[in-house]
């Protein structure tokens, strides 16, 4: 048992396992990356030819990286530091060993897009201590001052067991959890967006806690409020309550919230070494070469105007007052900046996508770590046998406390609080000094014997999304009636279907994808901009292998009617 409240189906390793390729878009990624012919070619008369990406977080640096390879020459554009919310820290004064995630810190087996560059690069990854997760020693829930410590599900009260049980029932009676399930393990394309289509079309006014409420399971408030507080995978989810119940099936069914793992010395390690790194397969460029090396070390600036100009190409003026004109462009920042930190001109994008870049909701969210001299809380209690400390569950001030350690006599780290939307919002006003005291308080509540200030051995480090000038928010998360417009900007790099003078610039990025908040979704729209590019410059996929725009007919998503 890896959750609180797990899947309404428990999977054995004699099964197929699962990908985030669906249900939306049911391509196989993965298979497109791992094919000995590559992802296509550009016509020689292409080569060296500059394409603007924007944006060096996970999906701008992947986009960068393919285009290269293909003979292109991406100019990657950076207004902060590249990794976007691939964005790990260390601590002042502390060893360089110590690192907090303050952006994606837990990563499923089944984003196997991702994982294809993860063992790119070599990056190693380790259990992630979610709660109740055989990484996790033990685990607390707190909840209205009544404290439960619990090694597995089966430690807790009956209630938890309960909203369990009722979670599955709700799936399986509302959304056809286990056949859902058993076509995406066998990817059966066809099944799968017959389910699918059916519930996009029930479902797509439909909020996550609406869905709850239609359920006989849960016709006990109690059980939806302990389901909200305490939820499944990674915690609490009534933060996600007001959401389209769609965005939550999509997590569920691909398994995004389960057997979670962390990256080894954290996870912003993978944009930063896929900038470096010499790709032994390279088309025009001499070998050696790398993101990096065509940059001269560093990316472009901020961008700060976009605009078409004659010949319908791209026209991009970046912070230092340089101005460049490509015949093709990647957009992968955060879409809000298209309406804010970036001049932009109407005729960028059709006018129905710029209405669902407006309509976009993202949540809020913040995290902060300390970090202290060893993993204090796998101590116990003289009194009761139990760890001192647990991952902690709580209706609290800090919500969800994370502890992750390197051995038993290392320094370590723990994330006292991470919190989404109105949680994170009564952290805003204070202080990094000051969220930590409010904390500290609440934990000293759960756990009155423990003195967690004294191990504490440098200043925390905190981040809140909404407040970040880049970003203004941590990820998107659709709300009812939203699916037209995430169909807009997923489909939005299949520009053969777009008037003339509105291509040439593509949009990527997790918020553009089906699975937003999550590094898969990054990496999936990227490897789509990239198909967008090379089939708008001339090029082609090899037959043996069709990237996502050559099948795009047979798996388009849903298309529910607009009048």
């Amino acid at each position: 048992m890896t959750s609180t409240v797990p899947n309404a189906v428990q999977h054995t390793d004699a099964q197929p396992p699962i990908t985030m390729f669906g249900p939306d878009f049911p391509y196989a990624y993965d298979d497109f990356l791992a094919h000995p012919a590559g992802l296509g070619q550009i016509p020689a008369t292409e080569h060296g030819t500059e394409v603007a990406v924007i944006g060096g977080g996970l999906s701008g640096i992947i986009a960068a990286y393919e285009l290269m390879k293909m003979g292109l020459k991406p100019v990657v554009y950076e207004a902060d530091k590249i990794g976007g919310r691939l964005r790990t820290v260390g601590f002042e004064g502390c060893d360089d060993s110590l690192t907090a995630e303050m952006g994606a810190m837990r990563f499923p087996p089944s984003s196997t897009a991702l994982q294809h560059y993860i063992d790119l690069v070599g990056l190693e990854t380790t259990p992630f201590p979610n709660p109740l997760s055989p990484a996790t020693p033990s685990t607390v829930v707190d909840l209205k001052g009544e404290s439960h410590y619990a090694e597995t599900i089966d430690d807790l009260p009956q209630v938890y067991r309960d909203v369990a049980a009722a979670w599955g029932k709700c799936l399986e009676e509302g959304a056809d959890f286990s056949d859902m399930n058993t076509a995406m393990r066998e990817r059966d394309v066809p099944r799968i967006r017959e389910i699918w289509a059916q519930l996009v079309e029930k479902l797509d006014n439909q909020t996550f806690y609406g869905f709850l409420c239609e359920s006989e399971a849960f016709k006990s408030f109690r059980h939806r409020e302990i389901f909200g507080q305490v939820g499944f995978g990674t915690g609490g989810w009534d933060t996600d309550f007001p959401n389209s119940i769609l965005e939550i099936l999509r997590v569920v069914y691909t398994e995004a919230d389960d057997h979670h793992r962390g990256i080894v010395g954290g996870s912003q390690q993978l944009p930063l070494r896929l900038w470096e790194r010499e790709p032994a397969k390279i088309v025009h460029w001499a070998q050696g070469t790398s993101l990096s090396s065509l940059h001269g070390g560093d990316p472009k600036p901020a961008v700060t105007r976009l605009n078409r100009t004659a010949g319908n190409r791209i026209t991009v003026t970046d912070a230092s007052g340089d101005i460049r004109t490509y015949r093709a462009a990647v957009f992968t920042a955060q879409s809000w900046m298209l309406l804010s930190k970036i001049a932009c001109d109407d005729s960028l994008f059709p006018i129905d996508h710029w209405t669902a870049i407006e309509r976009t909701h993202y949540m809020e969210s913040s995290k902060l770590f300390v970090p202290v001299d060893r993993p204090f809380w796998l101590d116990k209690d003289e009194d009761t046998g139990r760890d001192v400390m647990s991952m902690t569950l709580t209706d609290r001030m800090t919500r969800g406390t994370y502890l992750l350690d390197d051995g038993p006599d290392r320094p370590a780290t723990i994330c006292l609080s991470y919190t989404w939307c109105d949680d994170s919002l009564k952290w805003l006003p204070l202080s990094a000094n000051e969220r930590m005291e409010v904390m500290l308080k609440s934990l000293g509540e759960i756990y009155p014997k423990v003195d967690i200030r004294k191990h504490i051995i440098g200043n925390p480090v905190t981040v809140s999304w909404e407040n970040e000038p880049y970003f203004m928010g941590a990820f998107k998360a659709n709300l009812p009636g939203h699916y037209r417009y995430q169909r807009r900007l997923f489909t939005h790099f299949m520009q053969d279907r777009l008037p003339e003078d509105k291509r040439g610039i593509f949009l990527a990025g997790d918020d553009i994808s089906w699975t937003a908040g999550w590094a898969e979704g990054a990496v999936q729209t990227a490897l789509n901009a990239v198909w967008g590019v090379m089939h708008h410059l001339g090029g082609s996929t090899d037959a043996t292998n069709p990237g996502p725009g050559d099948v795009y007919d047979e798996i388009a998503p849903v298309e529910l009617p607009e009048d």
